[in-house]
């Protein structure tokens, strides 16, 4: 009895997690080039896929280097003269460093070496220490930046898929964050 009861719960678990893997796009053969913000595959080739609890307790742990690449807005140019502008606030993981727009399809010169300069500063250079790519739940930006850092040559990459919305449903803190300077930025603060 109990062994038939153990086989129907199994079959039940099985045919539970094979649904929602079917209701994830499998993994594309590049990099996602639009349509950023959709669902997002259940895997990610060559990297560790992160749950909500994974993520605390490696977080908890300080056992990696946590990266967010959430977007941010740009300045718009065609603001009148004397207009103040003020950044829309980024809440993240504490201790992230924030490396924004590092997670588009196709990345401007400057952008993947923003990337790869952000990257040697959080591991220190270490390209086996564990990196944790993150943005928010359903975007491909985290998925497509994983993708890029494992191309860059770093072996222990974990992608966290449901990023600062999973973060956030599981009742654990988020901090304002400011994303790291680029070169020529005087302080992390300025567009």
């Amino acid at each position: 009895m109990k062994e038939a009861l153990a086989g129907l719960i199994l079959a039940a678990f099985t045919f539970i997690v094979s649904t929602s893997a079917q209701d994830r796009p499998p993994e594309p053969d590049g990099y996602r080039m639009e349509d950023y913000r959709a669902p997002v595959p259940a895997t990610l080739a060559d990297a560790r896929v992160l749950t909500t609890a994974e993520a605390g307790a490696i977080w908890r742990a300080k056992a990696a280097v946590f990266i967010d690449v959430m977007p941010r807005a740009p300045k718009p140019h065609n603001l009148p003269e004397g207009t103040v502008w003020r950044d829309q606030p980024r809440l993240n993981i504490p201790g992230s460093m924030w490396l924004p727009d590092t997670g588009y399809g196709k990345l401007a010169a400057a952008t993947e070496d923003y990337l790869r300069r952000g990257l040697v500063r959080a591991t220190a250079g270490n390209t086996i220490a564990l990196v944790v790519v993150y943005c928010q739940a359903d975007c491909w930006m985290s998925w497509n930046a994983a993708k890029r850092i494992l191309a860059y040559g770093y072996s222990n990459v974990a992608w966290y898929p449901d990023g600062t919305d999973g973060w956030e449903r599981a009742g654990l803190d988020l901090t304002e964050s400011q994303p790291e300077p680029r070169t020529g930025e005087e302080t992390s603060s300025r567009r």
